[in-house]
Formats: C-alpha cells, sequence, structure tokens
C-alpha cells in the first residue's frame, strides 16, 4: 500500500484499467480536485467478480498502462490487492481502514459503476464503511435518482457542494460530482483492438 499519514484524505479508485484510458484520468483528476485529497489511489485489481477474465491483460501490463496515463505525483498506482488475495471490495475497504488508521478514506467510482452498485457483494456494508464519491460518466448522470443504491441511501447523499469534507464525514455518506465526462470507454477499447487484428 502507498504511504500515508494520519489525517490525510485519500480517494480509493479501484477497477480493471482493462485498458486504463483519459476517461479513468480524467475521474482521477475530478475526484482529486472535488474532494481536496491529498492522495488518490488507483487500485489495479487481479479481476472484477463480476466480469468476465477472458479478455483481461495481465496485471503487470495493467499497471504500467495505468502509470502511462497519469501525471500527477498525489496518484499511487498500487495493485496491493493482488498481494493480499483480496476478491471483494468489502474486504479491500476492511483491510485498507485497518492498516491506516486516522487517514479519511473515501471510495471513488464513476456512475457507470452506481447502476450495478447493488450486485458487488456486500455492497450495503460498502456504504456503511466508507464515504463514496460517485464521479458523472457519459450516459449515466441521472443514475444518482434510479440506482438502488442511491435509493437505499438517500438519506445519506451529501450536497455536491460538500465534496471537499467527504472524505471527513462518517459513512453512510455519498454524493455525486458532476463534471466534464470522458466517452471512452475499456470496452470499447477492446472491440476496437479486436476489430484491427
Amino acid at each position: 500500500m502507498p504511504q500515508v499519514e494520519r489525517g490525510m484524505a485519500v480517494g480509493l479508485f479501484g477497477g480493471s484499467f482493462n485498458p486504463p484510458h483519459a476517461g479513468h484520468a480524467l475521474v482521477a483528476e475530478i475526484a482529486l480536485r472535488r474532494l481536496a485529497l491529498d492522495q488518490l489511489w488507483w487500485m489495479v485489481t487481479p479481476g472484477n467478480p463480476l466480469k468476465s477474465r477472458t479478455e483481461l491483460k495481465p496485471l503487470a501490463r495493467r499497471i504500467a498502462l495505468s502509470q502511462r496515463c497519469i501525471a500527477d505525483p498525489r496518484v499511487k498506482i498500487t495493485a496491493f490487492e493482488a498481494g493480499h488475495n483480496v476478491r471483494y471490495t468489502a474486504d479491500t475497504l476492511a483491510l485498507v481502514r485497518a492498516r491506516n488508521v486516522g487517514v479519511n478514506f473515501v471510495w471513488i467510482m464513476g456512475a457507470d459503476s452506481l447502476k450495478s452498485f447493488h450486485r458487488w457483494e456486500r455492497w450495503r456494508e460498502i456504504a456503511m464503511t466508507m464515504p463514496i464519491a460517485v464521479i458523472d460518466r457519459p450516459g449515466d448522470t441521472l443514475s444518482y435518482l434510479s440506482a438502488r443504491m442511491a435509493k437505499a441511501f438517500d438519506r445519506a447523499r451529501v450536497d455536491e457542494e460538500d465534496a471537499p469534507r467527504l472524505a471527513r464525514m462518517k459513512p453512510p455518506a455519498w454524493t455525486f460530482i458532476h463534471g466534464p465526462r470522458s466517452s471512452l470507454s475499456s470496452t470499447a477499447i477492446r472491440d476496437a483492438e479486436a476489430a484491427g487484428r
């Protein structure tokens, strides 16, 4: 895990990043700025339990590609989940909190993930463990109105203007952050690469 100090505000941005692209970098940039973060951990996962692994590039390759996407030194590329045999986000959050007492963490995800968040293992536990920032993605701007998680935790929604305080709020607490959006997607990139072969 990256080095942190007590009192810091740190964003956790996990994903397969298969491959990483400028859209992911934009989410990281928006999160750093709007959430007033000291660091953002770009966590390259061994694989998403809800997605097929047939097209999954090797972990080392996805880490290398992620490093090329990011120039901001506050973004720390890490794949510690693989070393700890962690498969589910709920377990990742428990591990991170146990190892980093006194650090203020916030989970970051794109609005496209909010729609299926209720399918994640122990999704309610995730929302009760750490504040969540949902970053706008093309075609998913209104997901915060209809997503099961958004409805279940409607009273825990924090106004977007209070996003800089989110990492220090007691969960459940979440916000939806509007801003510039990138239409890039890993699926589209993989499809284009397959078509070019």
